[in-house]
């Protein structure tokens, strides 16, 4: 049995744990090893069974260790996913025991799928993406390195772009793509394409100076 890193111990990194361990229960797969985060007193304060083992910077992946990547913002995410890989590190899929996925839902290495999440058929995450609880309908493409916050609905046939950061209660219109880079605000409603790099807010979404 592989030992599994959280690296990050923040709030996202502290609810993967119970995501893991709901796993754990359903199917018996890792050894949960604690956290890797370089704020070695990131946890001091709040209630949790594990502690931070080693600093993100200092650890060195070795051929029995998994790694599991809670971090929200893309391109811290790309960064550590890149050095790590780099040195030979091992990032599975990720997908909790109540979540909604079909014969024919993709995923690339280091997907987190969140309780109640949804990825429909034909539609398929890039490495790294996170998707919370939230819904993804058909034939959607997810970039690489994303992170799409909960209760938020994309309906279908939509591109979003690599390293694209979408926050709680927004809705992607059909045919809608979303360039990579964008940053999609609380609550817009996007109905037409996003160009890459731009912050949208409001409904309807509009694009706000960067």
């Amino acid at each position: 049995m592989k030992k599994i890193y959280i690296i990050g111990a923040g709030g996202f990194g502290r609810e993967a744990l119970q995501w893991i361990k709901d796993i754990n229960k359903a199917e018996n797969r890792w050894e949960i090893a604690g956290f890797l985060d370089d704020d070695v007193h990131a946890l001091d304060g709040y209630d949790c069974d594990y502690s931070v083992v080693d600093r993100i910077s200092d650890h060195v992946p070795a051929p029995d260790e998994d790694f599991v990547l809670c971090i929200a913002s893309p391109s811290v995410k790309k960064q550590i996913a890149e050095s790590y890989k780099a040195r030979g590190a091992s990032f599975p899929v990720i997908i909790h025991p109540t979540a909604v996925r079909t014969d024919f839902s993709q995923y690339g290495e280091g997907t987190i799928l969140w309780p109640y999440a949804k990825v429909s058929v034909n539609s398929k995450c890039g490495a790294f993406c996170t998707i919370l609880s939230t819904d993804v309908g058909h034939d959607i493409s997810i970039g690489d390195y994303c992170f799409v916050a909960a209760n938020t609905t994309l309906l279908r046939n939509i591109t979003v772009g690599n390293g694209v950061f979408i926050a709680s209660n927004s809705v992607i219109a059909n045919d809608v793509t979303i360039g990579d880079g964008a940053f999609i605000g609380m609550g817009s409603i996007v109905m037409k394409d996003v160009p890459a790099g731009a912050k949208t807010f409001a409904n309807p979404a509009r694009v706000m100076p960067v």
